[in-house]
């Protein structure tokens, strides 16, 4: 007969799952307090930040630019419809800009970037922590947190900004062409009415949005992956973690900031 012993060293707080997500809270907690500690204070890793900045960038842009393209055509063509039941296709232009800068580019770009770069981060990172890489940087007197961690964070949250804005205008010129097919818009109306409901305010929250999406994507990866366990099966984990987690998140600050930009404007 088998019995459900515990032994007195498992004795939990509240229960065995709440007492490890408030665990892991406070260690992510300690986690960002580390980060914020060692970005302002030398050695800097200007090579490796660089090469991170490439690496998240650039490698990230084909991706970004097919599904930029192809949210441009697609809620251009959804729009149309309900537009031409009031003979307003006229403001088609205006519409897609303002719900592309608004909301669809900022939160396709994140995203993309946390199934993509978050899940890179976390397995990466995770693969060197069960192998014992990043403690062999401890021991060649290399400061692995500075070196993995704070490069990788700051190269998301630069480069996050600069993708939403290119998936913007890749978004638009999609839907230009929609529109030109269709309608027969010349490139120069379709600027202008696509850029006159554009506000200052509706940049901004989009930049915004999108560092706080940047950061919230190469924390969430890093803390993954350093703390990854259990051989291959854990580095697998972590990278699954980076990415549930990092959505989870970005959707939950996508709420927050709307609500202080709606309160705003």
């Amino acid at each position: 007969m088998a019995y459900n012993i515990r032994s007195a060293s498992e004795k939990y707080v509240i229960s065995k799952g709440l007492d490890r997500t408030f665990q892991d809270m406070y260690s992510g907690y300690r986690f960002v307090l580390r980060f914020f500690k060692e970005v302002f204070f030398p050695p800097f890793e200007g090579k490796e930040f660089v090469r991170q900045c490439f690496e998240i960038g650039y490698r990230s842009l084909p991706l970004i630019s097919l599904t930029g393209f192809i949210t441009g055509i697609v809620f251009t063509k959804q729009s149309r419809p309900s537009l031409s039941e009031f003979g307003a296709t006229s403001w088609l232009p205006s519409l897609i800009s303002i719900a592309v800068l608004r909301a669809l580019a900022p939160l396709v770009t994140a995203l993309i970037a946390a199934g993509k770069v978050g899940s890179n981060i976390g397995a990466e990172l995770g693969s060197m922590k069960v192998t014992e890489q990043i403690d062999a940087m401890e021991v060649s007197a290399t400061n692995p947190f500075k070196f993995l961690v704070v490069t990788r964070v700051l190269a998301t949250t630069l480069m996050i900004p600069i993708l939403m804005l290119y998936t913007a205008l890749v978004a638009l010129i999609g839907s230009y062409l929609d529109i030109h097919a269709n309608e027969a818009t010349s490139y120069v109306s379709f600027i202008e009415k696509a850029f006159e409901r554009i506000t200052f305010l509706d940049l901004i929250s989009s930049l915004v949005k999108t560092l706080v999406y940047g950061f919230t994507i190469g924390i969430v990866g890093c803390y993954k992956g350093f703390h990854a366990s259990q051989g291959t099966e854990g580095v697998g984990r972590a990278a699954n973690a980076a990415v549930v987690l990092s959505m989870f998140l970005i959707f939950v600050e996508e709420i927050v900031i709307v609500q202080i930009t709606n309160f705003i404007r």
